[in-house]
């Protein structure tokens, strides 16, 4: 079984973790030590992030 690749870079992913307060989890424990719910907050976040850059892009 392939390992699936994230679309996310970690570099990222660690600015929307300190944005939304659980960046000393991740670091402590690892992406596995978050919650569910701050799994979900992130990706609502960078959809939220994706939307506003390809809003400014539309209006240029």
């Amino acid at each position: 079984m392939s390992r699936r690749r994230g679309i996310m870079s970690e570099e990222f992913k660690n600015e929307l973790a300190k944005e939304l307060g659980f960046y000393d989890t991740v670091k402590s424990e690892g992406w596995g030590g978050i919650t569910t719910r701050d799994a979900g907050n992130m990706v609502k976040r960078a959809i939220q992030i994706a939307e506003e850059a390809l809003a400014r892009q539309s209006i240029k």
